[in-house]
């Protein structure tokens, strides 16, 4: 199969572009995961299902952005079948558990604010790894269920895929035989349980957000810039999900934009936003005395 970017004008600027925001997506949340695990007081459930969310998106982004700048140097842009099914598998794998991930987030912080007395009964250890048990697990079955959809249809003619990355809509409308059913496939997993998640999190977030009116300033500050971080990534990440998957065979240019945006730019979001929160920013800084205090005695010792 040719894929990807069809364009004789392979730019310098973007293949710098995205190799800069490969690098820092996977540095940032590289930083976020050993933060989060490394740092005492952050050892809560909240931080606990960020750190599993920045290993999702760090091994996202090496999904695809490598190949788009390998595709910038390279003359014949191409991917094997057995390399673009399992860039579908593992997309749609990945793109799972991160919905799961991000309502098991609203869940605990609806705990937290819900029933703050209760929260460390309700989210105890046990609990915060069945959840990334449970995401792991409907991610491999929102996955599995629908490749063998695709996978044995019959492909004939030029097997370009015009996008980025291979998705299950642009390949199957390669197949040689009427696709409607595959189409229902689609939506009916990728699309709709995109958008229900959507609504599900929206609802859990409103309730929330009453719920934190009836709590003192300083209460509602804290909450609400910790809900405002999450709101912001569960808008980016299930938007170009639902446009995408809702209306699985449209042509349209948004869509390859879209496309970029979710692979590309939606897994460097979590160190963007997550790391301007107050708690996070002073563990950082605890994280870099540290190594600095380790690479001193280091010196010492070698003296």
């Amino acid at each position: 199969m040719e894929q990807l970017n069809q364009s004789k004008d392979i730019k310098f600027l973007l293949f710098v572009l995205v190799s800069v925001i490969y690098v820092a997506t996977v540095l940032g949340n590289l930083v976020i995961v050993v933060t989060v695990f490394y740092i005492p007081n952050l050892n809560t459930p909240m931080y606990f299902l960020l750190g599993n969310l920045s290993f999702v998106d760090m091994i996202l982004a090496s999904l695809v952005s490598p190949k788009i700048i390998v595709n910038f140097v390279k003359k014949h842009k191409t991917i094997s079948f057995t390399e673009c099914f399992t860039q579908i598998f593992l997309l749609h794998l990945l793109g799972g558990v991160e919905m799961v991930l991000l309502v098991s987030m609203a869940y605990d912080r609806y705990v937290a604010i819900r029933k703050p007395l209760h929260y460390m009964t309700i989210m105890n250890k046990k609990v915060c790894i069945l959840l990334i048990v449970t995401s792991w697990f409907l991610g491999l079955l929102h996955s599995g269920l629908q490749i063998p959809f695709v996978v044995n249809l019959p492909f004939c003619g030029s097997n370009v895929v015009d996008s980025i990355f291979c998705d299950l809509p642009l390949v199957a409308k390669l197949a040689c035989i009427d696709t409607y059913i595959v189409q229902i496939v689609i939506v009916a997993n990728s699309g709709m349980i995109s958008l229900s998640c959507f609504i599900i999190l929206l609802i859990s977030y409103s309730l929330i957000l009453i719920t934190i009116r009836n709590h003192s300033p300083t209460g509602q500050s804290k909450a609400h810039s910790t809900l405002s971080a999450h709101i912001t990534v569960v808008i980016l990440s299930f938007g170009p999900c639902i446009f995408i998957y809702i209306w699985p065979f449209s042509n349209h240019s948004v869509d390859k934009f879209l496309a970029v945006f979710y692979t590309v730019i939606t897994p460097i979001l979590n160190p963007i936003i997550y790391t301007l929160n107050k708690e996070i920013k002073n563990a950082m800084k605890r994280f870099r005395i540290s190594i600095n205090s380790i690479k001193a005695k280091k010196m010492l010792f070698m003296l």
